[in-house]
């Protein structure tokens, strides 16, 4: 799994991406130019607002099942999976299909 590094390509996925999802994840994602050959990226983030190091990491494992549960990454888009409160606690169906 690819995954996006750069706090550059972050910021660029946040600016310019379309947001999807509701419920305990949310999703954004970014098309990369028809002239580039990349291949899908993907990023997890938990912020430190919804809890600590432990919820943190439990949180990203989640996210990082689902990913690889809904066929992810997908070629050619840059994908963020941004956490929130219901995350870890939510059924991992409800992770997977909302």
């Amino acid at each position: 799994m690819e995954v996006i590094k750069s706090s550059t390509d972050i910021s660029l996925v946040f600016k310019k991406g379309k947001r999807l999802g509701r419920g305990s994840t949310r999703l954004i994602a970014l098309q990369h130019d028809e002239q580039h050959d990349l291949p899908g990226r993907v990023a997890f983030i938990a912020g430190k607002k919804n809890g600590n190091a432990v919820w943190r990491n439990r949180a990203k494992r989640r996210m990082r099942a689902a990913c690889r549960e809904i066929g992810g990454p997908w070629d050619g888009y840059d994908v963020l999976f941004i956490a929130n409160r219901g995350t870890v606690s939510s059924d991992f169906r409800d992770l997977v299909s909302g």
